[in-house]
């Protein structure tokens, strides 16, 4: 990953704060019942979240809960949104961009607290965007985090989440079953880590699980029936990238490995009980990961020009974004849709950042 721009430090209340007996009582709004009043706030526009979520503390903790996109899937009205980090064309300046499933409707996140990283990770837990650890330079020292901030997409703002137990950077992470899991990466000293952990938003609280079988850094992570897969990156035990697959089973609390991964992965996604993936060393292929029986399939990308294009992945709407991930590129934004005909798969969209694409995640609110 690049750089974040930096800001201003928020903090937020915790929900155990609020829960008060007057404030369990009182109706979410007087005179209806609080079934009926659930569903009436999630029919509020989106644009309006952030206003609906300053008027009460019962509102902004309704708004907070998983209940709230429960009820907003019921009612038939989930929007899927577009973040995408981009860089600017000298590589100083990173900004989040939003768009929703047009690309038409466009804004920018608040500037992320802390200072300017490099090697996060980041992802989405419950309509959240959350950005964990990181190394930054300070005096030109190069400085792990094992920070933790959570962009809130309902009331547009940042907060501070519990720390890693581990300052890590160039690690592996994903979303599995509701949890938040994070493994190997390089330490406060550079050094390469095998530890793991993982972070449950109900106790708010990072617990250390088995390590990886190896050090392992530069690796991604994804999820699939409730296990957590790491790939790709080096290993300490390899002499050049690791072709292995490390699997963890949160039932068993154990790790398991298999043989049959990439290396030098330039971009991923998970989509459809599959992931995606572009490797350094063939930027005309996708490589498709059907993790059931650990397979590989190659989906050719409708390029010409440079066999260097570079890309990173976006989803909307069950459809796979190619997005250019240098600036310079001529490249247009790239669609695919795995569920179309053979030749009616690939589509160019106008979808397009301002900026060069770093990574990007699809928030359903």
């Amino acid at each position: 990953m690049h750089c974040l721009v930096s800001g201003k430090k928020r903090t937020s209340l915790g929900f155990a704060s609020w829960l008060s007996d007057d404030f369990r009582d009182n109706p979410l709004i007087p005179g209806l019942p609080d079934d009926v009043a659930k569903l009436c706030l999630t029919l509020v526009p989106r644009a309006d979240f952030p206003s609906m979520g300053s008027v009460s503390k019962k509102w902004r903790f309704f708004m907070q809960s998983k209940e709230f996109i429960t009820v907003r899937k019921l009612a038939g009205v989930l929007e899927e949104w577009l973040y995408v980090l981009t860089m600017d064309c000298e590589g100083k300046e990173s900004n989040w961009e939003v768009m929703d499933s047009s690309g038409h409707k466009r804004s920018f996140l608040p500037p992320m607290p802390g200072p300017a990283k490099s090697g996060f990770g980041v992802v989405v837990l419950n309509g959240r965007l959350l950005v964990l650890a990181g190394v930054s330079v300070t005096d030109g020292a190069r400085v792990a985090s094992a920070d933790v901030y959570q962009y809130d997409s309902c009331l547009n703002n940042w907060s501070k989440l519990p720390e890693l137990n581990v300052a890590r950077y160039g690690f592996a992470c994903a979303e599995v079953n509701g949890l938040v899991y994070v493994a190997g990466g390089h330490g406060i000293e550079g050094n390469s880590l095998s530890s793991a952990e993982v972070y449950d938003p109900q106790t708010g609280k990072w617990t250390v699980i088995d390590s990886l079988r190896r050090p392992r850094w530069g690796c991604f992570a994804f999820g699939f029936n409730g296990k957590f897969y790491v790939m790709g990156g080096r290993s300490n035990f390899t002499i050049g990238n690791s072709k292995l697959v490390d699997i963890y089973n949160p039932e068993l609390g154990s790790w398991r490995e298999s043989k049959n991964g990439l290396t030098m992965v330039t971009a991923h996604a998970e989509m459809g009980e599959k992931l995606f993936c572009i490797q350094w060393k063939n930027q005309r292929k996708m490589v498709v990961f059907n993790p059931e029986d650990e397979s590989w399939d190659e989906v050719d990308i409708p390029l010409s020009g440079s066999s260097r294009a570079g890309f990173q992945f976006g989803k909307l709407g069950g459809k796979l974004l190619l997005f250019p991930s240098r600036e310079e590129n001529s490249h247009n934004t790239l669609l695919y849709d795995p569920n179309a005909d053979p030749a009616a798969e690939w589509k160019t969209s106008q979808i397009k950042p301002f900026g060069s694409c770093v990574c990007s995640v699809t928030i359903t609110v």
